[in-house]
């Protein structure tokens, strides 16, 4: 393959995937004279494999980091502890499996936390680990659904080179969840990776015990099903004790034909929604964030449209925007 070709395929290659790469292997990927290193051309041949690609960008991702395992749909304080141990031993990281519905064929539902709004969330979680940003990475659930415990954990080590691995004490894993925490020490031991299991962050409201009576999977810790549960009631007090945080709701500006506004309320359509809401009624304790600052407001919230009321001078502000493509609404405490 000639010179040029290399150089092109390595610049093909996605930006933060590239600037690991070039650290990595200590080698300036700008300078297509470098290129001709025997390590880096291996690479450039893996890379023109499609699956093959995928996991270099997941080796150059999680290579030596610590990885914390579990489903990181709401980003709780659960969660998070998981992320400040990781963070303790190494470099940490959140692993995550998409697709997981599809394969399954459970029913799709909004998201807790936005995909557009995961970066934010994780980014405050810095002073909590070591100063460090914990980083996430997801693996198409249908690529490792088969894997028994022994195959999941040897994936780990060997094809993303994590160094270790976090998980709670009731975490399962491998083929219809054949492995336990027990289980994922050994196999970890066996392939020369640290394995750190935690208790679980337990939720010391008594209304979890009523929501997670009937889930024999629910030992009472704080988990994303005991956030959408309270989402469900509207409790945001409670909501923002299991997430660390207030509730952010985010809607995209897909039609500004369809957001109508009169002097003190602007309503926008629940198709624009990217992820849950809390039930109907009224949340008196809200802000409209904005890139700058935090205007407070009213929301009311009914089966169809998602109203936001204030200021009138607000309100004109937000109706006039043509630039407007996102709509951060966050739910303060509620007493």
């Amino acid at each position: 393959m000639a010179p040029e070709s290399f150089c092109s395929r390595a610049h093909a290659l996605p930006g933060r995937s590239l600037g690991l790469l070039s650290v990595t292997l200590g080698i300036p990927i700008d300078d297509c004279d470098a290129l001709h290193h025997p390590l880096l051309l291996l690479v450039l041949v893996m890379a023109s494999t499609p699956s093959l690609l995928e996991n270099l960008q997941h080796f150059l991702i999680a290579a030596g980091g610590i990885v914390a395992l579990g489903k990181f749909d709401a980003l709780h304080i659960g969660h998070r502890e998981l992320a400040i141990q990781a963070a303790k031993v190494g470099r940490p990281f959140l692993l995550s499996f998409v697709g997981m519905a599809e394969v399954l064929g459970w029913e799709p539902r909004a998201p807790i936390v936005a995909k557009c709004d995961r970066q934010r969330v994780l980014s405050s979680w810095t002073p909590y680990c070591c100063n460090m940003t914990p980083a996430e990475f997801q693996i198409e659930f249908s690529s490792v659904r088969h894997l028994t415990p022994k195959q999941f954990v040897e994936k780990l080590s060997k094809e993303l080179g994590v160094r270790g691995v976090v998980a709670g004490y009731n975490y399962r894993f491998g083929y219809k969840a054949a492995g336990d925490a027990l289980e994922l020490v050994r196999l970890c031991a066996e392939n020369g990776m640290g394995a750190y299991i935690i208790e679980s962050v337990m939720d010391q409201n008594q209304y979890a015990r009523k929501i997670n009576s009937g889930d024999s999977k629910e030992r009472g810790q704080v988990s994303s099903t005991g956030v959408r549960h309270a989402l469900a009631a509207g409790d945001m007090k409670y909501v923002s004790e299991l997430l660390g945080r207030n509730h952010r709701l985010i809607l995209t500006v897909k039609n500004r034909e369809a957001l109508t506004s009169n002097k003190s309320r602007v309503s926008v359509p629940k198709s624009f929604l990217l992820n849950l809401a809390p039930k109907e009624g009224l949340y008196e304790r809200c802000s409209l964030v904005g890139d700058e600052n935090q205007l407070p407001c009213k929301v009311v919230i009914d089966k169809t449209h998602i109203h936001i009321e204030m200021d009138e001078v607000e309100i004109r502000s937000i109706a006039g925007n043509q630039d407007l493509r996102l709509l951060r609404i966050e739910f303060c405490d509620s007493d």
